[in-house]
């Protein structure tokens, strides 16, 4: 599993990081998601996929 954002697309909502706060963090300037782990420790699959499932701009992707 690997986690990307576009950070052109996110609108700053931090539903990631609430979920996930291991693997997704916001840039203090304006918000926007950065990747902590692009490849999420074991454990966190379901709590990954669920934090891209919830993302309200679509930002997050899984490969």
């Amino acid at each position: 599993m690997k986690v990307r954002a576009d950070t052109m697309v996110c609108v700053a909502s931090g539903m990631c990081v609430l979920s996930v706060p291991e693997v997704f963090d916001q840039r203090e300037d304006d918000g926007v998601v950065e990747v902590l782990a692009s490849q999420p420790p074991a454990g966190l699959e379901d709590a990954v996929r669920e934090a891209v499932l919830r993302c309200p701009s679509g930002a997050l992707t899984l490969d």
